[in-house]
């Protein structure tokens, strides 16, 4: 059967990562931005002349409407879903929680959260057995955030990936006799574009491993959830921090 995949928020990072993992092991795959068109076609043109199979797709996933039009794209130019990466996010001001905007609280809330909700949503009624799918997988990359709280910069993003963290939790058992299973990463400090401005320094610093993760890692992580490897995990919650609880 031929695996189809969608990773949101691919331009760049670890979703950029995932999506060359997948493209080399076989799978057709959605490349979803929301701003970085230059830098998602790029990545479907590296995928392409090593051999795969990419189209870049662009949707905000906090807007249900771009969410179904992605969908629909990617159903008549690559085929059926088997896979989903939730990993569109973003990670908001640094700031204590007194001086939080709750605009931007709003805006968290609506990519991290519902955003997910979305594009779970639309994957179910492809692959789910309940609609006449033939099954699948989906990893909601989560962050190590949600375990320590991030008090002082960023407790609002942390509330956001521990909301992550019961989503997964209930829809594995929710779905997992339809023939879908869920499970999600919980990266540490990772050397992406994303953390505020001296973050992975001072991630180093605190890591055993001595130093940030690279997002080839977590990449290698979801790409193991994806396959049949995993076929009798679900529910799971991979941490990928260097030692760090």
């Amino acid at each position: 059967m031929t695996q189809v995949a969608i990773v949101t928020g691919a331009s760049r990072g670890i979703g950029a990562s995932t999506a060359r993992l997948l493209a080399a092991g076989g799978y057709r795959v959605a490349v979803n931005y929301r701003t970085e068109r230059e830098a998602a076609r790029n990545l479907c043109a590296e995928i392409e002349v090593n051999g795969g199979r990419s189209i870049a797709v662009k949707a905000d996933v906090s807007k249900a409407d771009q969410v179904v039009r992605m969908f629909e794209i990617v159903d008549k130019e690559l085929g059926p879903i088997t896979a989903l990466v939730n990993n569109a996010a973003s990670i908001g001001p640094s700031t204590r929680v007194a001086e939080l905007d709750l605009a931007e609280l709003e805006r968290l809330i609506a990519v991290n959260v519902i955003g997910v909700v979305h594009c779970t949503q639309q994957a179910l009624r492809r692959m789910s057995k309940t609609y006449g799918g033939a099954g699948g997988a989906i990893v909601n990359v989560s962050s190590g955030s949600a375990y320590v709280g991030e008090p002082g910069s960023g407790v609002h993003y942390a509330t956001t990936k521990g909301a992550v963290n019961s989503f997964t939790i209930g829809l594995a058992q929710e779905v997992m006799a339809e023939g879908v299973r869920v499970n999600a990463v919980s990266p540490g400090p990772t050397n992406t574009a994303m953390p505020h401005p001296g973050a992975l320094e001072r991630g180093a610093q605190v890591l055993p491993a001595g130093r940030v993760g690279e997002p080839e890692e977590v990449a290698e992580a979801i790409v193991w959830l994806l396959s049949p490897a995993a076929s009798f995990v679900s529910c799971a919650n991979i941490r990928i921090a260097g030692g760090k609880p």
